[in-house]
């Protein structure tokens, strides 16, 4: 298996596995990528992928560039937007990879913290994020009221 780019011939491998995170509709997954490879969507600035011997796709890492990042010292600074292993390979080394490559990456264009998150309950990523030298530095519960 290797790390490499997301390439436009992902793009239904890359949402099925967006889906398996984030259980929104497939649809939406896909003109989500949609929009990324044609350059309409400025939420993900950067995609890596492990792709396996045969082909196929096993998990992501999708960068952005935030603002501001609880804990941060930069204006600007590579925020994991999305970090996800297929079942079957994890705890086998390929989330830290794609963490490295994500590092790399941040390094290479001149940024010196990569920021992320995790839901509260989520103890399995917040142990993944610790064993990979992220500190905590917030935790937050966010709040919405319907006006209307």
């Amino acid at each position: 298996m290797k790390i490499r780019k997301v390439k436009l011939t992902d793009r239904d491998e890359w949402a099925r596995m967006r889906n398996s995170l984030w259980s929104d509709s497939l649809q939406e997954h896909l003109q989500y990528i949609d929009k990324y490879f044609s350059q309409q969507e400025v939420d993900i600035v950067e995609v890596f992928v492990v792709e396996r011997t045969n082909g196929k796709l096993g998990g992501f890492i999708e960068l952005n560039i935030r603002n501001y990042a609880e804990g941060t010292e930069s204006k600007q600074v590579p925020y994991v937007e999305g970090w996800y292993i297929d079942s079957d390979i994890r705890g086998k080394g390929y989330g830290k990879k794609l963490i490295i490559n994500a590092q790399s990456w941040a390094i290479e264009n001149g940024f010196n913290e990569l920021a992320s998150d995790a839901e509260i309950e989520n103890s399995i990523s917040i142990a993944a994020h610790k064993a990979l030298g992220f500190e905590e530095v917030d935790r937050i519960v966010c709040f919405i009221k319907k006006l209307k």
